[in-house]
């Protein structure tokens, strides 16, 4: 079992599944529409249970229907939630328009994901004892950073997601021992649209990094090594929401296992693989059979 802390959002994602995303100031039909819970913590706390992490999540949810869905759904895949908060107002909303191609457009509401502004007691104890505290950054940059410091101060491995993409604040990174971005993430972060030489850019910053490239699989890099490229699996994709958060929930299991890293690589890879072919976000998730399968 490893022992992954996820401090992340929960959000119920409003999916509307259409044959072509609507231009601005457009109306286009749908064909269907879910409900699914999401979020990107939840997603990678998700994705690492079914792997077979032990994994607790840090988070909030609102007093509504939504929020006591998404604990429900939490829990239902063995996530500890005694960390995860309930708080007046909202849960967190992503409404999310998915194309025939595969491809998304996403709005983020943060509602109750935007409460969470610092560590409470209890939460340093959780990640203290954790082996990898898993980021995003859907929640208040304040926690993010919070999480990251607690994490270095007990030594356990700090991944960082930085999605949304946005500047960060000083001394994040500093705290972070392994980034993952996708491709654009990277190219936001060094203003480097060369996946490589991002990736050598961001090395100045973090001691490791691996940059997720869609169906041109990812590419790892650390401080003074040479850069690993791992393939994807060619798949159609019908839906590409919460593959990134498959990969690194998946990731972060393998590597906690005391896998090398490109055999880490090539088992998240095919975890996302698994997942772009089924819709929705945590509900495509694959399981451990699914993946060694």
């Amino acid at each position: 079992m490893t022992g992954i802390v996820v401090l992340g959002s929960t959000n119920m994602d409003l999916v509307a599944f259409v044959t072509r995303a609507p231009k601005l100031g457009e109306t286009v039909t749908g064909r269907e529409f879910r409900t699914i819970p999401g979020g990107k913590g939840a997603n990678q706390a998700i994705a690492a249970a079914r792997v077979g992490g032990e994994v607790a999540m840090i988070g909030a949810v609102g007093e509504d229907e939504y929020g006591e869905r998404l604990r429900h759904t939490l829990a239902a895949s063995a996530v500890d939630t005694d960390l995860l908060r309930t708080v007046e107002g909202p849960s967190g909303t992503a409404h999310i328009v998915v194309d025939d191609e595969g491809g998304n457009a996403i709005v983020v509401i943060p509602g109750a994901n935007g409460t969470v502004t610092h560590l409470v007691p209890g939460d340093e104890t959780v990640i203290a004892a954790a082996d990898a505290l898993l980021l995003q950054l859907e929640l208040p940059l304040a926690a993010v950073l919070a999480g990251a410091e607690a994490a270095r101060r007990h030594g356990v491995r700090t991944v960082l997601t930085p999605a949304p993409a946005q500047p960060l604040p000083p001394g994040l990174l500093a705290a972070v021992d392994l980034l993952v971005p996708n491709e654009h993430e990277a190219a936001t972060l060094t203003g480097i649209a060369d996946a490589h030489a991002a990736a050598e850019a961001l090395l100045r910053q973090v001691p490791e990094v691996v940059i997720t490239l869609g169906a041109a699989g990812s590419l790892y890099a650390a401080r003074g090594a040479g850069t690993v490229a791992v393939p994807a699996p060619r798949v159609a994709a019908v839906d590409t929401t919460g593959a990134g958060d498959t990969y690194v929930g998946t990731l972060a299991v393998a590597l906690g296992e005391g896998r090398p890293m490109p055999e880490a690589m090539r088992w998240a890879s095919a975890a996302a693989a698994l997942c772009v072919q089924r819709h929705g976000a945590s509900t495509s998730m694959p399981y451990r059979t699914e993946i060694e399968a």
